[in-house]
């Protein structure tokens, strides 16, 4: 019986060779979306899964009331103290990656950037495959290293890398073993791990870290069975130290990836939301694809009306025809499926390009088929149900009397399937536009300075307080020599993304002292205001050589109205991390974050002990003669130390990343439903002039034009593409109305957005129908009319 009917299946499909290559076209493009964005919705919902008793993994975070500050890190001692008061805790590791050990590697100096200093039970914690030495040694030598297998190539090329010497920081590491690389979907994307003691052998840091008030890393423990994370973060928070106001609480290993209430993060995190959006997004794509094959099946269903009666009459009941016709939406389905493999295979590195992962598919890969079998099953849904219904559920005797096929007409229901899929097809590229139009504005919105053609480095970590201003002053003369480089100046932070904070460390006439906002704050030396072009309200900027400017600051517009300084705002006192100054100068308010956020106050500082990143403008095409400058002067005043220098321009683009992602993904789906419900429309628009060749026959011999004809068949697909957009604007509006309240800044979703979408849907669907139309309006109506 099965063999019959996928005999059946395939006669069909080779008889309505036309319809059936929309058909497996429209599903296979359809389906292959669906699957890459739900290997990439899996992805981040499985997000750090491959760990061992990953549901008893937690990380301390910490709460500051006084500021509603929420951070990631802990102080170093809570980790030892957890560890022996808190019985229910039974392992704990801490973890820190703010240091970046620079390597020596066949005499060259390399920072490493994803180096990670941890615990001598981080590989107890979290599971790591060993591909050569063992995890055991590394905690018996504070000289040990372990690397990943990228890593080891990197280092030492094809030869053994375990027991081998890198040299790090002037001290000799042994490798004890080499661990597989991190899976894409893992927090910790580490390349090389160092034990924690070997970063506190520096006295210096010992002492500072040692103290309660310093959070500094990251604490993970790993919980007995049964253990109340709740419970036992109320533990932890009894043992820190006059803990008024901090609390700590326990978040889960599966939890930490959609973490959004930090201050900043080690980590990057996901976004629920965005996840939603595209699990949705991957449905209506499938849900398009899908739409085509149910439309298309039921328009020809009068053309298969006499073969069900026939079955019918010879004995065949209605559960066989069912059958029938969902193995023959099955076969269609699995030759889809074939298809869809193939495209991904060509899709998926350019796949990987946009979203920045590294997602690989095999035919060995369970969780590729997962997601495959998943999508076929609901396409499988989609497709075959209702066609399979319909087909089965022809009366024999209403078909050879030649009465109406069905009870109510399932036209209407086309009609409706076809709404559909354009009013998803033009909501989507209503949102591409709106959301290239916010991305526009981005880049052409004022920041209210000059980025161009500036580039930042940082001093290496270690450079202590007592040379680090005489190091300073002396590269920077050295660079100003230079007939490449424009201006110099120094700063703690670049100003494209300022994340120093402060709070409860200002204080100025007339203030509330129960009023402690959050202020950013920004130390930068004289040149600064001159190299990044900003402009003053009023006042002035820092002086060179001025003394009492060390205590003076420079505020922000925001921070003028909203620290409710009195006026006249210039001249009046203004105390700050403890030095009291005067208000010299107030700027106006530039853009010192992502336009996600609104401007707050600033206030700028002249210390040259916070001096860290050097910001360089360099002359109009010669950057690269600049950038060799500073290369050979980092050589002679710091060597050992290798020089990070980015564009602003670069760190600019950094902040809106993930949004040029989700914005450049989202015009390509809807690009792809477009395509979709085109070809859905070719379909039934070439089905309907088949259906009325007669008509359009006896039309043309009767007079009509070519102008009349097409516009007779077009005149139905119109009113159901006019209704989809009508459709289409109020929801395509609601959603981009809730996706704009994540930027601060943004620009207005007008009335010409939804206009253009419709126009462009309009369109489309008029080059689609007019190419089926004006083939049948062009025919000779003498072979239509020939025969019956």
């Amino acid at each position: 019986m099965l063999r019959n009917y996928f005999k059946t299946a395939w006669r069909s499909i080779i008889k309505n060779r036309g319809t059936s290559l929309i058909n497996i076209t429209g599903l296979s493009v359809g389906l292959t979306a669906a699957v890459l964005i739900m290997l990439w919705v899996l992805n981040e919902m499985n997000f750090d899964n491959n760990h061992q008793n990953q549901d008893r993994i937690y990380r301390l975070k910490t709460s500051l009331k006084e500021n509603n500050w929420v951070w990631e890190t802990t102080p170093l001692l809570l980790a030892d103290a957890v560890k022996k008061q808190i019985p229910e805790i039974e392992k704990v590791s801490r973890l820190y990656t703010s240091n970046w050990p620079v390597f020596k590697v066949a005499g060259n100096f390399t920072y490493e950037k994803k180096a990670a200093y941890v615990d001598d039970d981080w590989f107890n914690i979290f599971h790591y495959d060993v591909v050569a030495g063992n995890l055991e040694s590394f905690a018996q030598n504070p000289n040990s290293i372990i690397l990943t297998v990228s890593a080891a190539e990197k280092y030492f090329g094809k030869r053994r890398a375990v027991g081998e010497e890198i040299r790090i920081d002037s001290i000799n590491y042994q490798v004890k073993a080499i661990v597989k690389n991190p899976v894409v979907n893992s927090s910790f994307q580490y390349n090389v791990f160092l034990p924690l003691v070997a970063l506190l052998t520096d006295k210096q840091r010992r002492e500072n870290d040692e103290n309660w008030s310093n959070f500094n890393y990251l604490t993970f423990v790993k919980l007995k069975q049964g253990s109340d994370p709740a419970v036992t973060a109320k533990k932890v928070t009894a043992i820190l130290p006059d803990n008024q106001g901090t609390t700590i609480s326990l978040i889960s290993l599966k939890d930490m990836h959609f973490e959004n209430d930090l201050q900043s993060s080690s980590f990057v995190h996901g976004n629920r939301n965005t996840v939603y959006i595209f699990s949705l997004l991957a449905f209506l794509l499938l849900l398009v694809a899908c739409i085509n094959y149910v439309n298309l099946t039921t328009a020809k269903a009068s053309l298969r009306s006499k073969e069900v009666s026939v079955r019918k009459m010879v004995g065949a009941k209605r559960i066989h025809l069912f059958y029938q016709f969902i193995s023959e939406s099955l076969f269609i389905s699995i030759i889809a499926l074939i298809t869809t493999l193939v495209l991904i295979k060509v899709c998926l590195p350019w796949f990987n390009i946009i979203t920045g992962k590294s997602f690989v598919v095999t035919l060995t890969s369970i969780n590729m088929w997962q997601v495959i079998g998943i999508t076929l099953f609901t396409a499988l849904l989609l497709c075959s149900i209702y066609p399979a219904l319909l087909l089965s559920s022809f009366k024999p005797l209403n078909v050879f009397r030649g009465t109406t096929i069905l009870k109510v007409k399932d036209s209407a229901f086309r009609k409706g399937l076809t709404i559909v899929q354009f009013t998803i097809s033009v909501a989507l590229i209503a949102c591409t536009i709106v959301i290239y139009c916010q991305m526009k504005f981005i880049q052409q919105t004022n920041p209210g300075y000059n980025r161009s053609q500036v580039l930042s480095f940082p001093l290496p970590l270690n450079i202590g307080n007592d040379k680090k201003e005489s190091l300073i002053q002396s590269i920077k003369q050295q660079l100003l020599s230079h007939s490449s480089i424009k201006s110099v100046s120094t700063t703690n932070q670049p100003i494209v993304n300022i994340g120093s904070i402060s709070t409860g460390s200002a204080d100025w006439n007339g203030h509330d002292t129960t009023f402690n906002p959050k202020i950013t704050q920004l130390s930068a030396d004289a040149d600064f205001q001159k190299i990044m072009q900003l402009q003053m309200k009023e006042g002035r900027w820092f002086e060179q050589g001025n003394q009492a400017d060390g205590n003076n600051v420079v505020l922000n517009e925001s921070a003028v109205a909203q620290l409710n300084i009195p006026k006249p705002v210039i001249g009046q006192r203004f105390t700050f991390k403890g030095r009291t100054g005067q208000i010299i100068g107030v700027v106006k308010d530039f853009t010192y974050q992502s336009l996600h956020n609104k401007t707050g106050p600033l206030v700028a500082f002249n210390d040259p002990q916070w001096f860290r990143f050097f910001m360089v403008r360099t002359v109009p095409g010669k950057s690269k003669r600049a950038i060799d400058f500073i290369q050979s002067i980092w050589k002679k005043q710091l060597p050992g130390h290798p020089v990070e220098y980015n564009f602003l321009d670069d760190n600019f683009n950094e902040l809106y990343k993930e949004d040029q992602r989700t914005s450049f993904l989202i015009f390509v789906f809807a690009i792809i439903a477009v395509l979709i419900s085109s070809l859905g429309l070719f379909g039934l628009a070439a089905f309907t002039t088949e259906q009325r060749a007669k008509e359009i026959g006896i039309r043309k011999v009767l007079g009509a034009t070519v102008e009349n004809i097409t516009t007779m068949l077009s005149r139905d697909f119109v009113k159901l593409i006019s209704i989809a957009i009508i459709i289409a604007v109020p929801v395509a509006f609601f959603a981009m109305n809730k996706w704009m309240q994540n930027f601060a800044y943004r620009t207005d979703i007008t009335w010409w957005m939804f206009a253009l979408a419709g126009l462009l849907a309009l369109l489309i669907a008029l080059v689609t129908i007019s190419f089926q139309a004006i083939k049948a309006a062009i025919a000779n109506p003498i072979k239509s009319l020939r025969t019956e």
